[in-house]
C-alpha cells in the first residue's frame, strides 16, 4: 500500500485519487466497514426500543463452533443467552420499555478473509467477505421516561456478512451484517 506522506497528502488534496489505486481501494473499503457499522447502529437500537418482535432477525441462524459451543454468542450483562430467539423473548417479556442514545461507535475489520455462503467471489473492496468488530457506547433509560435514571452502557459486536443479502436478487431489504457475537454491559 501506498504511504502517505505530506506530499502524496497534496497531491491527493489537489489531484484526487485517480494516481494512488492502492490508497483508493483502502480508502473505499474503510469507508464500507464504517457505513456498515453505522447502518447496524441506525437499525439495531431503535429496533430494542421500538420493535422488539425482530430482534431475532439482527443474528445469524443458530449454529455451532467446531467444539460444540454454540452461535451466536449473546452475553447481556454477564448473563448468557443461549440464541437469539431468547434475546427477543428477554427484551418482550422482561425488560422494561427503554431508550437508547448513542454516544460513539467504532469499528475494525477482525477477519477480511471470511468466506459465507453466497460471498464467495466477492471483490475484498466490496466489503463483504469479512468479519467487522464494531464497539458502541451511550446512554440508556428503562422504564418510564420520567423517573428513568440514565445508565451508561458498552457492547460490543462481532458482525459477519449475511449471505441472504449477497444473493439477493429481488430488490427486497435485507441485512447486510448480522450478529455473531454480542456482549452489552451497564457501566454506570
Amino acid at each position: 500500500m501506498a504511504t502517505l506522506t505530506a506530499d502524496t497528502a497534496t497531491k491527493i488534496s489537489t489531484e484526487g485519487l485517480s494516481e494512488f489505486p492502492d490508497l483508493r481501494d483502502a480508502l473505499l473499503h474503510r469507508l464500507n466497514v464504517f457505513s456498515a457499522a453505522g447502518m447496524f447502529v441506525d437499525t439495531y437500537y431503535p429496533t430494542l426500543s421500538s420493535s422488539r418482535a425482530d430482534v431475532a432477525s439482527f443474528y445469524m441462524p443458530a449454529s455451532a463452533m467446531p467444539d460444540g459451543k454454540p452461535l451466536p454468542v449473546i452475553v447481556y450483562n454477564g448473563n448468557i443467552i443461549s440464541d437469539p430467539t431468547a434475546m427477543q423473548t428477554l427484551f418482550q417479556e422482561q425488560m422494561p420499555e427503554a431508550r437508547y442514545e448513542i454516544q460513539d461507535y467504532d469499528c475494525q475489520v477482525v477477519n477480511p478473509h471470511y468466506v459465507a455462503e453466497g460471498t464467495q467471489g466477492s471483490s475484498p473492496a466490496s466489503g463483504k467477505n469479512m468479519t467487522i468488530l464494531v464497539t458502541v457506547s451511550g446512554h440508556v433509560k428503562f422504564g418510564e421516561p420520567r423517573a428513568a435514571a440514565i445508565r451508561g452502557f458498552s457492547e460490543n459486536f462481532v458482525l459477519i456478512p449475511n449471505p441472504a443479502a449477497a444473493t439477493n436478487t429481488r430488490g427486497k431489504r435485507i441485512k447486510g451484517w448480522l450478529i455473531q457475537s454480542q456482549n452489552f454491559r451497564l457501566v454506570v
